[in-house]
């Protein structure tokens, strides 16, 4: 409810699958916000926990254990490690991290079904699904594929066309094939358990429709747009043998669905953290079952439906669990204005950045929440990350901090002078920054971190303004040596005035300090060690007495550090190779042309040229012109419309090359050209000169 007040807050952030990494989709879609939100919760002394975890059932981790011939179980070892280790590098700072292969997830996720089932919440279902005959087992959703029925791609899976994003089920597929064996599967009955939703759906659309007008419009709209449909019954179980038993008679070789288990995961964790540690966090039940508790989930768009219908439903269905008061779900990031995909390693991936890009944790947060998908579609740019850090974290925040430091190490011996009279020009700088704690916790509520963290920006503008406005190295040069000191007796007027502003200026980066506590945690520690401040409250923004007169100050560093082309083209040719690894993989040959005679091809009389010099047409873009030994003793000229493939096309003088000796001669910019060089035309419509593999004579035929 908008209004309420709540003793305490429970966040989750949508499971990650442990089939891959993490990548910056996930990062700008879930995480980023998440831990900004908790972190500012724990600033403000709220009770919080923040619950995390992988998700390590379902088919594609079948199918890539398959692929690669381990176990499902060895998969999601790799991967939980693997994301675990990038979350905690990254400062994502769960509460627990845990798993839904463990014993209590399992334990906890079957009693959750059975208690459904005993109190007929579930309703029994028999249809008809495709069966490998050869492989004698049902097949899931993606180990099928076949021919789109709306695109006609032919790799469309069973679930989704990835071509033109249409979701599918595997019945509609055009001649589909088993992933399993290659064989063409057949329909055959099973059964299994379905929630019906229809039975919820006056209900969800009272809680939702009429009581959380508040949320954000893409999850309110896709919410309204599924409860302006007719809900339909949704199977609660699965013909697998990867994933929690069903725990009812006569359900042998079925598993509990992925999406029954997966959001089940949150509340499991929950109760694994409270057995461990019982004196902090107390008994589970308080954090989901509790209505002083609010519940906050962060997911991207392609989960709402799971976590404001499906999920819902089940706890309704449970009878004692509390309703998320909020969803505030991401739209997508794309990457360099391409569809971030995993199937075609199309990202930035986590464990990656932070190998290439260490020590800059920060920086890939900031701008992921710059550039956060809140209301739309939002892109990702290596040049636009660059741009951000060196026009903005390095020229703005950094270069304000490193200006009031130094000046004050220089001026000051690194010592926090007592502030003297103000000025207009101070009083005004102090107006600008007295309500930016009022502004950044007022955003934040709203969960507008992008908007938050524009704010928390401008006390470094703000700063940047005032240190010039001031020039305190002017007023300095007036200043005796022996007249800057820390007291404010005695003091002349300059010495008061480089003081005042050195003060003020050091107030504004402990400011920085703590507004950026829950953007950039990194550079807020390394911030307040520069400082000489183990802590400060998040109650003392927007203060001017932050920093006491005589305070000792350490060791001023460059907070930021300005990132090169060098290192951004790095990344940029990184991505281009896996274009062309996907463009390789992709590669179909053109259909074959109708057949010719053996006699129509005779008459073609294909030779063997040495290039003895190529160079580009003057005043044509297309054309190059050989000049070819054709073993005749008579050189021959060929002009061929492949300059655009060819940057420097004296690379070709020296080769043998295949051409038609014997088309007519055609006048092409003046030039009578002699023939045709035969190209060939690879995956990417880029052209290449076909040649030999021997030093075969010049004018030999190709037959």
């Amino acid at each position: 409810m908008e209004n309420k007040t709540f003793k305490r807050t429970t966040v989750t952030s949508a499971l990650p699958y442990a089939n891959g990494g993490v990548h910056i989709g996930h990062l700008a879609g879930v995480y980023v916000p998440a831990d900004i939100y908790v972190r500012y919760l724990r600033l403000k002394k709220r009770e919080v926990l923040f619950i995390g975890g992988s998700d390590e059932h379902g088919v594609p981790i079948t199918v890539r254990a398959r692929k690669e011939g381990i176990t499902p179980q060895d998969v999601v070892d790799r991967y939980h490690k693997m994301i675990k280790d990038s979350f905690e590098e990254f400062g994502i700072s769960f509460d627990i991290y845990s798993r839904t292969t463990s014993e209590t997830h399992h334990k906890f996720a079957a009693e959750w079904f059975k208690k459904l089932y005993d109190e007929g919440k579930l309703t029994e279902e028999t249809t008809a699904q495709l069966y490998d005959e050869e492989a004698k087992q049902f097949l899931a959703d993606r180990y099928v594929t076949g021919e789109c029925p709306h695109c006609h791609n032919e790799g469309a899976y069973g679930d989704q066309c990835e071509k033109c994003g249409r979701d599918l089920s595997p019945t509609e597929l055009i001649n589909p094939k088993s992933t399993i064996s290659g064989s063409t599967p057949v329909l055959k009955e099973t059964k299994n358990w379905y929630l019906p939703l229809n039975e919820y759906q006056d209900w969800l659309k009272k809680w939702i429709l009429e009581e959380h007008k508040e949320w954000r419009p893409n999850v309110y709209g896709q919410c309204k747009s599924w409860l302006d449909m007719d809900l339909q019954p949704r199977a609660m179980t699965r013909d697998l043998d990867w994933g929690i038993p069903v725990p009812v008679e006569g359900a042998d070789g079925k598993v509990l669905y992925v999406w029954f288990d997966a959001p089940i995961g949150y509340v499991s964790n929950t109760v694994e953290l409270c057995a461990k540690e019982p004196e902090k966090w107390g008994n589970w039940e308080k954090w989901w079952q509790d209505e002083d508790t609010r519940l906050v989930h962060f997911i991207g768009k392609d989960n709402i439906v799971f976590h404001c219908i499906i999920f819902p439903v089940m706890m309704k269905a449970h009878g004692k669990y509390i309703m998320p008061d909020n969803v505030p779900a991401n739209e997508f990031l794309n990457l360099e204005n391409d569809k971030i995909s995993t199937s075609r390693n199309w990202a930035v991936w986590l464990h990656e950045y932070l190998v290439d890009m260490p020590g800059k944790q920060d920086v890939l947060r900031y701008v992921l929440t710059a550039n956060a998908p809140e209301t739309k579609d939002n892109n990702f740019t290596w040049k636009d990350f660059q741009d951000r850090n060196n026009n903005e974290l390095v020229a703005v925040y950094g270069n304000f901090v490193n200006r009031a430091l130094q000046l004050t190490k220089k001026y000051w011996n690194g010592v926090v002078p007592a502030c003297g009279e103000l000025t207009d020009t101070d009083k005004q700088a102090l107006a600008e920054f007295k309500d930016v704690k009022e502004k950044v916790e007022e955003l934040l509520e709203k969960f507008k971190f992008r908007d938050a963290q524009f704010e928390a920006m401008n006390l470094a503008r703000i700063g940047n303004k005032y240190i010039t406005d001031c020039e305190p190295w002017k007023v300095a040069k007036e200043v005796k040596s022996e007249e800057l000191k820390v007291k404010s007796e005695g003091r002349t007027k300059a010495a008061d005035r480089v003081a005042t502003i050195l003060n003020l200026c050091l107030q504004l980066t402990a400011n920085l300090a703590i507004a950026f506590e829950p953007f950039l945690p990194f550079s807020s520690k390394k911030l307040r060690e520069m400082l000489a401040i183990d802590s400060f409250e998040w109650e003392q923004l927007g203060s001017t007495d932050l920093l006491k007169a005589g305070h000792q100050l350490g060791e001023p560093a460059l907070l930021f550090e300005k990132i090169e082309d060098e290192v951004i083209q790095k990344q940029l040719d990184k991505l281009e190779a896996t274009k062309k690894a996907n463009e390789a993989a992709n590669y179909k040959a053109a259909p074959i042309k109708d057949t010719v005679s053996f006699e129509d091809f005779e008459k073609l009389d294909i030779r063997v040229g040495l290039v003895k010099d190529c160079q580009k047409v003057k005043k044509s873009k297309k054309l190059l012109q050989f000049t070819i030994d054709d073993g005749s003793g008579t050189d021959r000229t060929i002009c061929s419309g492949i300059a655009a493939f060819y940057e420097n096309p004296e690379e070709l003088i020296g080769k043998r090359i295949l051409f038609v000796a014997n088309f007519a001669p055609r006048q092409m910019m003046g030039i009578e050209s002699q023939g045709m060089i035969l190209s060939a035309v690879d995956a990417d419509e880029s052209l290449s000169v076909v040649t030999t593999t021997k030093d075969v004579k010049p004018g030999s035929q190709v037959g």
